[in-house]
């Protein structure tokens, strides 16, 4: 197992240099987020050692379980939905958070931030597929959550992230990418240099390339690395 996964690895850096030359960029310029949900810590410690060194987590617990076990130099991710009374275990275990969807969970991670003296970093999370299944803010509502994250003092606010729908084909999925390439652009289109949004968290194992070349910054990869999870 561990050298599969190592070999994984090394198959989706590859993938993520082709997409990045495709698209003129450098792959030095995107994070690969080792998605490990699901996978045990035995299994995760693996690839960590295989060289990932970025975990995305889905839920709060179970991510708390594995930055107690896990060794290595490691940022860990959230990014799955986030609720309130959360918010003071996400800013203990999670280096950034991917998932703002309301100016009243901006203001409150702002206050945990600042009582445990942390600083992470965020997204907001943009619901443009509008599939009730999945969360996140819909276009209408990202002015009052800027206007927290803004005004937050103990947040690092950079950038966007979304979840769009699966489709088979990845350009399928490009319109919902390059939807949110607008929206960052048309953000920093009203603010200071040193403000500027430049993280676009978006592109999963099936359609990370299409991503890459529509401006990702961070893509999240599970099964490309870790193979099929087991469904319970």
């Amino acid at each position: 197992m561990a050298e599969q996964i190592r070999e994984r690895l090394v198959r989706v850096r590859e993938q993520i240099a082709r997409a990045a030359e495709r698209a003129g960029r450098s792959a030095e310029e995107i994070t690969l987020i080792a998605v490990s949900k699901t996978f045990d810590s035995a299994t995760v410690q693996q690839a960590v050692d295989a060289g990932a060194c970025n975990l995305g987590e889905n839920r709060v617990q179970e991510g708390i379980t594995k930055v107690a076990l896990i060794r290595g130099d490691v940022r860990w991710h959230l990014i799955g939905h986030l609720q309130s009374n959360k918010a003071r275990q996400a800013v203990e275990a999670f280096d950034v958070i991917h998932t703002i969807d309301s100016s009243q969970l901006a203001e409150r991670l702002d206050r945990v931030a600042g009582e445990l003296a942390q600083r992470p970093q965020v997204l907001v999370q943009v619901d443009l597929a509008h599939e009730p299944t999945k969360s996140g803010a819909d276009e209408s509502e990202l002015p009052a959550i800027i206007e927290a994250l803004d005004s937050a003092s103990h947040l690092k606010f950079r950038g966007l992230m979304t979840l769009p729908p699966f489709f088979d084909s990845p350009e399928q999925t490009r319109p919902y990418f390059r939807r949110l390439r607008e929206i960052l652009d048309g953000l920093n289109r009203g603010r200071a240099h040193e403000q500027r949004l430049t993280e676009l968290s978006m592109g999963m194992s099936h359609d990370f390339e299409a991503a890459i070349e529509e401006g990702a910054t961070m893509v999240r990869v599970g099964t490309a690395i870790f193979g099929e999870r087991e469904i319970p």
